[in-house]
């Protein structure tokens, strides 16, 4: 899958979660919606949810990590967009693995740009960057 599909597959991801923090349908019905409009299929719809539930299972602790690497900044008190690049971009990171770190902070540096505040891509860089500073080399 071309690296274009999958920025654009955590895009429908980040706006997935990003919804389901205001609204009371199932992250099912919302991907499916989002994925429907933009006419997104095959493997890049499937790495979308992959990364949606990824993050809905493990939301305590990609919440912890969070926690731990931004400890002045209360997790329900981040910008929601902001809290959900995190996720996605620490599920990728500790969880799936299957990302490059430095490829996945990339891709959340890059959507925090496109959809976060002035100061989102600094600080989204900053909290990941000292998380994968305690990697395994």
């Amino acid at each position: 899958m071309s690296r274009g599909l999958r920025h654009r597959a955590r895009i429908i991801a980040l706006q997935t979660l990003f919804e389901l923090e205001f609204a009371a349908n199932s992250p099912e019905d919302i991907l499916e919606r989002t994925v429907k409009e933009q006419e997104f299929k095959g493997e890049a719809a499937d790495f979308s949810a992959l990364l949606l539930h990824g993050v809905i299972d493990n939301k305590q602790l990609l919440d912890n990590t969070i926690a731990r690497y931004a400890p002045t900044f209360p997790v329900d008190q981040l910008a929601p967009m902001d809290r959900n690049i995190l996720r996605l971009a620490l599920f990728e990171i500790l969880i799936n693995k299957k990302t490059p770190p430095k490829v996945a902070i990339n891709e959340a540096v890059e959507l925090a740009k496109e959809f976060g505040a002035d100061t989102s891509p600094k600080f989204i860089n900053g909290v990941l960057g000292s998380a994968i500073s305690e990697l395994p080399k």
